[in-house]
């Protein structure tokens, strides 16, 4: 897929170049990000703020790494999924009509890559003419609560610690505020040119839905994804046609009978090999007629579009965590950008301890260094008495 490194060299944090590669997708992600949340205004097309993400990304992309033979691109289309409309919303058509309201609470949620290390994440926003304007009501509580349970999965997803301890709290932080965790929501694992590695945490497990427990550990990558909801957290498809993010199948193969499946295949597996992309960004309007063959013999997997009850709000936020020695390095900056005005809070008392930790490790450095002071107090401690 790219010239980087020899089958001998370790393609994981261990390896400096590869954590130079994740950040900078990381400030990629962060800008694009902040770009499309300061485009979010009343009135302004769904459809235009995806495109803004897309482009930001592909520019900056370009400017990454020159002369070197690597991919690198949208690694997850920019998403804006508004109120009870859950994720994975990004209009097909240039011309789609649906815009912004006041007051809409609007998840924006995006994705780029360098050399196949991918960086994601996504934010919350409430649409408001007035940006100083502080969040209340439902929209205030829901957002708080994906904020705090994204706060805590940062300092339970780190080396040492185990899959199946993360759901737990989170599902104590999101009833306080009133909310549930949107179900089938996971954080994956996140390797060279896969978005969604087998290892992963299920943030709602239940009978019918567990994933396998674990440890986590020293120089792995998650997408933390946290998803609440001020209703049941349950979703739906209500219209397979507003599917328009997909991702190729790499394992599948079948021969197409329709020219236009073929065409449509041809173009993905050249430039959209591993990552997601949106039918938008396809180059031939012909390609589009191929999508229900290619589907129906599992060679693509869609995205569809997932809704909650319609009188509920959801939110989310996303970010992506380096696993590192001395503790999690959180590379994109996804987190509130109002204020939140909520009566409802946090009174777990380990929870509350919990988030009173720091997601970092102190360093055996400053460990020594503490240390050695303390060492130092307690041999002046007795020449001070002696002097009395």
């Amino acid at each position: 897929m790219s010239d980087s490194g020899s089958e001998h060299e370790e393609m994981d944090l261990s390896n400096s170049d590869v954590v130079t590669k994740y950040k900078a997708a990381a400030e990629i992600a962060n800008n694009a990000l902040a770009a499309v949340v300061a485009a979010a205004q009343p009135g302004t097309k769904i459809v235009d703020l995806c495109q803004k993400g897309d482009a930001f990304i592909e520019e900056a992309v370009g400017k990454m790494f020159k002369g070197k033979k690597i991919e690198k691109g949208i690694a997850f289309p920019t998403c804006v999924s508004v109120n009870s409309v859950v994720g994975h919303f990004s209009p097909a058509s240039k011309d789609d009509p649906t815009e912004l309201k006041e007051g809409d609470v609007a998840k924006i949620d995006l994705g780029a890559h360098i050399d196949g290390f991918i960086a994601t994440e996504a934010t919350t926003v409430v649409v408001q003419s007035d940006a100083s304007a502080p969040v209340t009501g439902r929209a205030a509580d829901v957002i708080s609560a994906a904020a705090t349970a994204m706060e805590a999965a940062l300092r339970l997803i780190r080396p040492g610690r185990k899959i199946a301890d993360v759901a737990e709290p989170l599902r104590k932080i999101v009833e306080s505020y009133g909310c549930n965790l949107v179900e089938g929501v996971m954080t994956h694992q996140m390797k060279q040119f896969v978005i969604d590695a087998n290892k992963c945490v299920l943030n709602r497990p239940s009978p019918e839905a567990k994933v396998e427990d674990g440890e986590f550990e020293e120089n792995e990558v998650y997408a933390i994804d946290i998803v609440v909801s001020t209703g049941d957290g349950k979703t739906r498809v209500l219209d397979e046609k507003e599917t328009s993010l997909f991702k190729r199948a790499p394992n599948e193969t079948y021969h197409l009978k329709m020219k236009a499946s073929r065409a449509l295949l041809s173009e993905v597996s050249k430039r959209f090999p591993t990552m997601l992309f949106t039918v938008r960004a396809l180059e031939t309007a012909q390609a589009r007629f191929g999508l229900v063959e290619c589907l129906g013999h599992d060679m693509l997997q869609p995205y569809p579009v997932l809704h909650e009850k319609g009188d509920h709000l959801v939110a989310q936020f996303k970010a992506t965590v380096l696993l590192m020695a001395n503790g999690s390095d959180k590379v994109t900056s996804a987190g509130p950008t109002q204020k939140l005005e909520t009566e409802k809070k946090v009174e777990d008392e380990e929870i509350l301890k919990l988030l009173a930790t720091s997601i970092k490790a102190k360093s055996n450095k400053n460990k020594k260094k503490k240390a050695k002071k303390a060492g130092a107090a307690a041999e002046a401690a007795p020449a001070a008495d002696e002097t009395k």
